[in-house]
């Protein structure tokens, strides 16, 4: 108590002298100069020039973009009360959601929420991946592998596991891909688009992830731009064509959101694939550069609306089931991305946050709870398995119970039965490029939407009078 007394004192004179300085000093020589500088260029573009002036290498910003340009938050959802009624018992919504329906071995979750692509190794340490796991399987959902291998830890841990074909290659050969229930070709990411990943030195891989990922003493890793041996298009569509034909569960391919996204679902239209992911720019990494998060790629919402519509444009949309990922956080993102046509959306950042809350205090104010999360973290032997395997099927049985009470508002018996006419835009530009209805106005935007979806909303409008 006496040294806090003695503190404030030797402090005061310091306030007083800066305060002075702050009202009385012309701008060059007053310490209130960083706040117009502040607002100028802002804080986190201060700080993360100080950072390249100190490291003069790029950054590595872990759990992606604070650029948020999906607008969520001007769309709503439509409640019916009158004309049509709600749906009774919001605990009988179906939450259900098939990946893959015509595949021999269907991926059939309890929940369309799914947690994302997030490695052993590269990003994640293995206590957090196998805690991911149990999480999901508590709620009766899929983990994924991320740009890694399978572990028995994260397959014993896993009720539903997906794996990621990627290009690094840790995860090839029968042994591996016969373990999953999903295999997901991953040619790019959100934070990354197809940009090569940072090599992985050796000294930076322990014993056991040196075993999982089949690696010599001394010998590194790369995640490379293109899968090793593929010179073309054709290249990639023959071996999606060939992991369709060895395997029976869903096979997928994974995508960064691109202005480009038409071209790059013609290609994967040429292919036998069962469903699509597509991960718009504000998807997070363990360790993407901030350039290639703040500046590359194109929103979720908009690369959703774009995959939706082309395929429904080329009558495909039955053919692929397609997961959104990238920036979703809410039940209310969830819903409305299913609104827009997804049968299931990915998660990150946000598992990991709702996984940690009860032992974020183990980091802080010293760390950021990313330090108990990362491979490379500094107290990853600090985190508790269970618990936080429990916190996350917790967040995740919660974002159910809300989103069967928004079903139930709008009138539908299942999550999947959602569709455009359940939203509506506040924003006329929004409302014309998704063809959704128009808050100023009375009528629905029929006008601006494909013919098929005016048609499906003029067929449902009339069933419901």
């Amino acid at each position: 108590m006496l040294l806090s007394w003695l503190m404030m004192k030797l402090m005061d004179p310091m306030a007083d002298e800066a305060m002075a300085k702050m009202l009385t000093e012309d701008y060059p020589d007053n310490p209130f100069l960083m706040v117009p500088v502040a607002e100028k260029l802002s804080p986190r573009a201060i700080m993360e020039a100080a950072m390249r002036a100190e490291l003069g290498t790029e950054l590595t910003r872990p759990l992606g973009s604070p650029v948020v340009l999906s607008p969520w938050d001007q769309l709503l959802l439509n409640p019916k009360q009158l004309f049509q009624l709600p749906y009774p018992d919001y605990t009988q919504v179906d939450t259900t959601t098939v990946i893959g329906p015509m595949a021999k071995r269907p991926l059939q979750l309890a929940i369309p929420i799914m947690i994302t692509g997030m490695s052993y190794g590269g990003s994640l340490s293995l206590l957090m991946k196998m805690a991911l796991a149990k999480g999901a399987a508590l709620a009766g959902t899929s983990t994924n592998t991320g740009e890694s291998a399978v572990t028995n830890e994260e397959r014993d841990a896993a009720k539903f596991l997906i794996g990621q074909y990627h290009r690094g290659g840790q995860l090839s050969g029968k042994e591996q891909l016969s373990r999953l229930d999903a295999i997901e070709i991953q040619l790019g990411q959100g934070a990354w688009g197809g940009a090569v990943d940072e090599p992985m030195p050796a000294d930076k891989i322990g014993r056991h992830l040196r075993q999982a990922w089949h690696l010599e003493e001394g010998q590194g890793n790369t995640v490379f731009a293109r899968m090793p041996g593929k010179q073309t298009s054709r290249d990639y569509i023959t071996m999606v064509n060939n992991m369709k034909a060895q395997y029976d569960v869903p096979v997928g391919v994974k995508i960064a959101g691109t202005d480009y996204i038409e071209y790059e679902l013609a290609v994967i239209a040429q292919t036998q694939a069962d469903y699509i992911v597509v991960d718009g720019s504000e998807g997070g990494t363990a360790a993407s550069n901030p350039t290639l998060q703040d500046d590359v790629g194109l929103p979720t919402f908009h690369t959703l609306v774009r995959t939706i519509d082309w395929l429904a444009e080329n009558n495909l949309r039955n053919r692929f089931s397609v997961i959104a990922a990238g920036g979703l956080t809410t039940p209310g993102h969830f819903l409305k991305a299913m609104a827009l046509g997804a049968d299931a959306v990915y998660i990150g950042s946000i598992a990991l946050m709702a996984a940690m809350q009860a032992q974020v205090a183990k980091t802080l104010p010293q760390a950021p709870p990313t330090q108990m999360a990362m491979y490379s973290g500094k107290m990853n032997d600090k985190l508790d398995v269970d618990n936080a395997a429990q916190h996350l099927a917790n967040f995740l049985t919660s974002c159910r119970a809300e989103m069967q009470l928004a079903a139930q508002a709008v009138g539908r018996q299942a999550l999947r039965e959602l569709d455009r006419s359940d939203l509506v835009s506040v924003e006329r530009d929004l409302a014309e490029f998704a063809g959704l209805r128009y808050a100023a106005s009375h009528r629905s935007s029929h006008q601006v939407q494909s013919g098929a979806q005016k048609v499906q909303c003029q067929q449902r409008e009339l069933q419901m009078h």
